[in-house]
């Protein structure tokens, strides 16, 4: 079965970065694809940036291209999101998730992965 677990999260002040960590294991094919998503108090989950495996290819929520960078490490099977300029909205909890296998283009609407991880708080003051 597959396992995420996040890491990295903190409080930072706007401006600054942070760089989120997603340790995987289990994955019974080699075609998978990670996604991070978000969600803030009293708002629904949201995607933020997802990447498959296969072919590398990456995808962004719009509010935040040229912002955040979504990374594979095989060898550390690690999935990171380098996130940078970081603003009061970017605040939530940060989950990683996990399609195993990927049954077409990876999208971020939450209701196509399958397993999670518990969550990182992500605090950007002002």
């Amino acid at each position: 079965e597959v396992q995420l677990v996040e890491s990295g999260g903190g409080l930072v002040q706007t401006g600054r970065s942070l760089r989120l960590s997603c340790a995987h294991s289990g994955f019974a094919f080699d075609d998978w694809a990670i996604g991070w998503f978000r969600q803030a108090p009293g708002r629904e989950r949201e995607g933020v940036s997802c990447i498959r495996r296969r072919d590398g290819r990456s995808y962004y929520l719009d509010s935040v291209k040229g912002r955040f960078t979504i990374s594979v490490d095989n060898a550390k099977n690690t999935v990171y999101l380098q996130m940078n300029n970081l603003k009061a909205e970017d605040t939530a909890v940060y989950y990683c998730a996990a399609e195993d296998p990927v049954p077409g283009v990876p999208t971020l609407s939450p209701d196509e992965y399958d397993y999670w991880g518990q969550g990182t708080q992500v605090t950007v003051s002002s």
